[in-house]
């Protein structure tokens, strides 16, 4: 009994609630609430291809079921190329093209961390409420959010004049090297107002309203190879690998508990001959115990929120490198990757947004999250020039590896909030 009480508590506070939607805004939610069979029958067809980012042929694929998707609901599609060197399968973009409200610039990305060579998994429903499969929540389920939102639009007539671009990368999880690979996507993000973002949300109740920029550090230490016994002496030194270690450690002890900013030594090899292929991320080394190593090679991540702080971290790192031990020397070069997504009051007006529309739900309350618990994503690469939200996808767990899920409870309202959040920005 007690039960049923609460169950109908629920439901009528949920009512009361939902008479803060306008009529229209109610028929958009009924438009999602119908179509959430066809929307996850979608998803499951997508997750079921395999899209890891060299799979050129199975990015395009699920790049193909999106684009008759958005052509069904009167979008002019396009499949962006990349120089065929790059070996990516290029960008799908649909673009609806008015002058009602904001100009929205939609994004997601069609490719998946699983490669062909690793063990697939298609779209299993474990129980009513988790589904698993390759991609499921990183990030076909978002891309299957921002289509099944604008489908709701669409069913209802609200999209005759905005002004919508949704863009769908091929390779955000291995992006090409070359300004190519998001000159177009950059350039269209220009042309927009607001840019959301559909990565997978960390819950029914946080939105990103910052992330993580990241780029990479290589280093390299220098010693002077000889007998073992000799470590230490004026003459001799203390080798490439007690440099390399002096250094880490010096980053650790320097940097380690700055806010938002992480370093990682991912790779390191040292000895008497070393070689590391950037391409492939892999070293060889050959060395004995009795030799004093005179090379060592260390390669690694740097992730931050703005690029003053990247940039002071930096220059921390280099003062560092050229505090060299006896008979050592070191070098340290870097390399940008994703730019940072700094918390603006653009930004955080649009969270606003997205919470005053779960509240009118019934949802509850919706803040930004923990720009720390993030990794880098494609909106970074816009938010200079835009007001950006991201996390807005689906939710679930273990994205990037093997059992990942999606909570298939909250998909529906992640849609529904996504829909009327489309809605409010074009009238």
């Amino acid at each position: 009994m007690k039960k049923l009480l609460l169950a109908a508590a629920i439901v009528c506070s949920h009512a009361a609630l939902a008479q803060k939607l306008t009529a229209t805004e109610r028929k958009i939610v009924a438009s999602v609430q119908q179509n959430m069979p066809q929307s996850e029958k979608l998803l499951e067809q997508v997750v079921n291809i395999n899209s890891g980012t060299l799979n050129v042929k199975g990015v395009r694929e699920v790049g193909t079921v999106f684009q008759k998707e958005f052509d069904a609901i009167g979008f002019k599609t396009e499949w962006v190329s990349m120089p065929e060197t790059m070996q990516r399968a290029g960008h799908l973009v649909a673009q609806r093209k008015g002058k009602k409200g904001k100009k929205l610039f939609l994004i997601g990305h069609l490719d998946t961390v699983f490669e062909l060579d690793m063990p697939f998994t298609k779209f299993t429903r474990l129980n009513d409420s988790t589904a698993t499969g390759q991609g499921v929540n990183d990030m076909k389920g978002g891309n299957v959010v921002i289509l099944a939102a604008l489908q709701a639009l669409h069913a209802n007539g609200l999209m005759k004049d905005a002004n919508i671009t949704a863009y769908f990368t091929g390779d955000e999880e291995r992006g090409g090297k070359g300004p190519e690979s998001r000159a177009d996507f950059i350039a269209r993000a220009k042309q927009a107002e607001v840019a959301l973002a559909f990565e997978t949300a960390t819950n029914l109740h946080t939105v990103a309203t910052a992330r993580r920029g990241s780029s990479t550090w290589l280093l390299k230490t220098y010693g002077t190879a000889a007998h073992s016994s000799g470590v230490f002496k004026p003459a001799v030194g203390d080798g490439a690998i007690y440099e390399a270690a002096r250094i880490l450690n010096s980053f650790r002890e320097t940097l380690s508990q700055e806010q938002y900013l992480t370093f990682n030594p991912g790779l390191m090899v040292g000895g008497s001959e070393v070689s590391y292929d950037e391409a492939k991320a892999r070293g060889e080394v050959v060395g004995k115990t009795n030799i004093i190593a005179p090379g060592a090679t260390v390669t690694g991540d740097l992730r931050f929120l703005t690029e003053t702080q990247k940039e002071a971290a930096r220059e921390k790192m280099r003062a560092i490198v050229v505090q060299s031990l006896n008979k050592t020397r070191a070098e340290i070069t870097f390399t940008d990757g994703l730019p940072g997504m700094a918390p603006t009051p653009g930004n955080q007006k649009l969270a606003a947004l997205a919470d005053q529309v779960s509240r009118d739900l019934g949802y509850g309350a919706v803040a930004a999250g923990d720009p720390g618990s993030r990794g880098g994503g494609d909106i970074s690469y816009v938010a200079q020039y835009v007001d950006c939200l991201d996390g807005l996808g689906v939710s679930g767990k273990g994205a990037h590896a093997a059992g990942e899920t999606i909570n298939l409870k909250e998909f529906p309202l992640l849609v529904q909030r996504a829909a009327l959040m489309i809605y409010r920005l074009t009238l």
